[in-house]
């Protein structure tokens, strides 16, 4: 059971500055560490080590964080017209089902507006094909809209 406890400190000294420890296992460590001089001196050779090692300066090439951020910055703009066009693809899919879905319901409230205000049916017919069809078409422009200015970009 003793070896239990000071395994249990050794991995919190660890873990500490690298993840970070929840307030009781920092108070209960803490309590460890003052009756325990074993663990005490591991814990301030830990930091030590640690704040040796932040004060090493690495030196870098020059312009590696600039051409660092253009790969970056590459990489993503390769990522988002794939990332952008499984969501509208999505979105189109997802808006003709429920279109499909709703489709009865919504001629029967047209039906309904109709009696009520006597419009013609043919009227009737091209104002439910707006509400089905306008959407998507509103989603196709924006998607082909889209990719031309992606295309323009990679120019």
């Amino acid at each position: 059971m003793p070896d239990d406890v000071h395994v249990r400190a050794r991995q919190l000294i660890e873990r500490q500055p690298v993840e970070g420890i929840t307030v009781g296992e920092r108070q209960w460590l803490e309590a460890h560490l003052e009756s325990c001089p074993a663990c005490s001196g591991r814990a301030q050779a830990t930091n030590q080590a640690i704040r040796n090692l932040r004060s090493i300066a690495v030196p870098t090439p020059p312009g590696l964080a600039a051409r660092t951020q253009m790969r970056v910055y590459l990489r993503a703009q390769e990522i988002r017209p794939r990332q952008a066009g499984w969501v509208m693809w999505t979105s189109f899919a997802l808006s003709w089902l429920l279109g499909v879905a709703s489709a009865p319901f919504v001629w029967r409230g047209f039906e309904w507006a109709g009696r009520l205000t006597g419009l013609p049916t043919l009227w009737l017919k091209l104002t439910f094909g707006l509400w089905w069809g306008l959407p998507a078409a509103i989603a196709a422009g924006i998607w082909v809209m889209e990719k031309r200015s992606n295309e323009e970009v990679e120019r």
